[in-house]
């Protein structure tokens, strides 16, 4: 089947790209608001793209009113928010922190996850993420139904058990990512391959 990404409606289009554009790696971003208080919230229109410099990038669209996110808001005014990688260890609190909640709930907290200082940005990080990228915001573009945010890693946390005895590489065994599919369907990387093409580089 083919599909006419130039007339098809907007619904048919997520459906599509959300089903068949993955595994995508779960964001958990952390911002503070204006009085200083904690939001998160889970976006999986999320991905590395470059290391020089560190750019991830954040893709986020507005409520069903037309009104942005939270999120949006807060890091459109302070300029700072954190990435947190999510496990099965906190899945769950990841869902939560998902929920449509008024302004002003800290979501950390109702899902019972645990806020800490950060070392370089106000927003907080989650102690129980296994990875955490403090990030200041680069650039947004800014579409009808999405901003994307490029955000510059300044900082990152890794806890000790999820890197190799070097300390260089990943743990296979312990640092074991979520994603998700589509729907409600994720996906665990605890079953990991090694394809190796033979060639020397």
């Amino acid at each position: 089947m083919n599909f006419d990404f130039t007339v098809l409606p907007e619904d048919d289009r997520y459906r599509l790209l959300t089903n068949f554009v993955g595994p995508r790696p779960i964001a958990l971003v952390s911002t503070v608001d204006e009085q200083g208080r904690n939001n998160a919230a889970p976006m999986s229109f999320f991905n590395v793209f470059s290391h020089e410099p560190p750019i991830l990038i954040l893709g986020i669209q507005p409520r069903e009113d037309g009104a942005p996110k939270d999120t949006v808001a807060n890091l459109r005014r302070s300029g700072e928010f954190v990435v947190h990688m999510v496990d099965m260890a906190i899945a769950q609190s990841m869902l939560v922190t998902g929920r449509d909640v008024p302004p002003g709930v800290d979501e950390i907290a109702l899902a019972g996850l645990t806020a800490v200082p950060s070392i370089q940005v106000a927003a907080p990080r989650i102690a129980q993420s296994p990875c955490a990228m403090e990030c200041r915001v680069e650039q947004i573009i800014d579409y009808p139904r999405r901003a994307i945010i490029l955000g510059r890693v300044v900082q990152m946390f890794v806890r000790d058990e999820c890197l190799d005895a070097a300390g260089r590489y990943v743990n296979p065994a312990t640092y074991q990512p979520i994603a998700r599919l589509h729907m409600d369907n994720y996906v665990t990387s605890d079953h990991q391959i090694v394809l190796e093409d033979g060639n020397e580089h």
